[in-house]
């Protein structure tokens, strides 16, 4: 698995003006023959905002670096690519992330090079030690009824959705200053 990390793709487009509800349809699509591929764990759409009226955000999760290959290089795919480029304004941008860098993405700038290595080391360690500092007050008596590999796993779970989920949004949007000096 260390050679075949589970992955996230963040693919930015932009939609030509009158052509949206076509766009949409596609996408629809899109991901509906996405998730019928190996691997596929789900799909999350950002429509237009205020600011860019034309621009769409969309993120693909696979499990596996090879299962999201195996669907990048599907006729059925590149099929869909070519029906997009009849609504788009460009190529688009596509990264890859499979890494650390999944936590650090703000919203509002998507698309963004990830932070150096060092400093999502350094905030993801500093995040664990202190939740799990946090967790370790949670009475023994509501944990006590299970083995010790459950516990071990039930607080493993709760870090790791407090993380994703609670703390490092919030961080990353705080410290944006520091992750990304050139914005």
């Amino acid at each position: 698995m260390a050679g075949d990390p589970p992955v996230t793709v963040d693919v930015m487009q932009s939609v030509r003006p009158g052509k949206e509800r076509e766009f949409e349809h596609l996408l629809e699509q899109i991901i509906g023959t996405a998730s019928t591929f190996e691997g596929y764990l789900g799909a999350s759409v950002f429509r237009p905002s205020d600011q860019n009226q034309s621009e769409y955000r969309v993120i693909f999760k696979f499990d596996r670096l090879e299962y999201l290959k195996r669907w990048e290089n599907s006729s059925a795919r590149q099929n869909y690519l070519a029906q997009a480029k009849e609504l788009t304004l460009n190529e688009g941008t596509f990264s890859i992330l499979t890494g650390l860098e999944t936590w650090f993405t703000l919203p509002a700038k998507p698309g963004l090079k990830p932070p150096a290595r060092y400093k999502m080391v350094l905030i993801t360690g500093i995040v664990i030690f202190v939740i799990n500092q946090f967790l370790s007050l949670v009475p023994a008596a509501w944990l006590g009824v299970f083995p010790p590999l459950v516990q071990l796993l039930i607080l493993i779970f709760i870090t790791v959705i407090l993380m994703t989920y609670v703390v490092m949004p919030r961080l990353t949007k705080l410290l944006a200053w520091w992750l990304y000096p050139n914005l």
